[in-house]
């Protein structure tokens, strides 16, 4: 059952990415940092960093294997949460974040006008395109650093993108999760992820508005223990429906 999730035998939705040079394998093993040290580290340990010649390495370098390694986590999770039917279209017909947070699909290839879709078609089509972006030697290059100008518009779009599976599973889904002894692992991979985006301005204010009493939560200092339910964290901005669509 889910707790595949948190096994040694774990599905992924999507292949996972590898680095492919050594410089970015070793970015890789700092930026995973995280899973060793305490909480009160995660803030440092998504800065970016340092390299053996006392210079700052490239932002685009690390924003590229920190792109990729949200990536692999997210296929992690969704791998057992949708092969053990926890979203389903019967379960969430459509895409949203609570009731007053909606999302529409569109990439302007299938879908050039935004459309409804169930939370299942939604996320599929969403991590096909996040792995098509990751694909793509001219906006992720493998063995060179001449990223496009519009890297970091495209990394921010993934980023906005990935925020929208974590507020769906926080709050449709953390039930299931937390029967299944997984909500430590889904609030600190989530923690670790927001702490990355804010900290290199990834996704607006208003995207977060689903999680931010969540993530006011997570942020705060010594608190080495993320078991609260979204339902007590969660509060709507407003009273109407707000949609999402690219």
């Amino acid at each position: 059952m889910l707790k595949s999730i948190f096994s040694k035998n774990k599905r992924t939705l999507k292949k996972l990415r590898k680095h492919n040079t050594a410089n970015r394998e070793a970015l890789h093993r700092i930026a995973r940092q995280y899973n060793t040290l305490g909480s009160g580290d995660i803030e440092q340990a998504v800065k970016l960093p340092t390299g053996k010649d006392g210079k700052k390495v490239d932002l685009n370098e690390w924003l590229s294997v920190n792109t990729i390694d949200f990536f692999n986590e997210m296929s992690l999770m969704l791998g057992s949460l949708l092969a053990d039917n926890i979203c389903t279209k019967r379960t969430c017909p459509q895409m949203r974040a609570g009731p007053k947070f909606k999302y529409m699909w569109a990439d302007g290839v299938k879908y050039k006008t935004p459309v409804v879709l169930c939370a299942t078609e939604y996320i599929d089509c969403l991590m096909d395109w996040v792995e098509s972006q990751l694909d793509d030697e001219d906006i992720f290059p493998v063995n060179s650093d001449n990223y496009p100008k519009n890297f970091q518009n495209v990394v921010k779009t993934i980023f906005r993108r990935l925020f929208r599976v974590y507020a769906h599973l926080y709050h449709h889904h953390f039930e299931q999760i937390e029967k299944a002894a997984g909500d430590i692992h889904l609030n600190t991979a989530f923690k670790h992820f927001i702490l990355f985006s804010l900290n290199f301005g990834l996704i607006p204010k208003d995207e977060r508005g689903p999680l931010q009493d969540l993530i006011k939560h997570l942020l705060e200092k010594n608190n080495a223990k993320y078991k609260s339910r979204p339902e007590s964290k969660v509060e709507a901005l407003s009273t109407t429906t707000t949609t999402a669509t690219k």
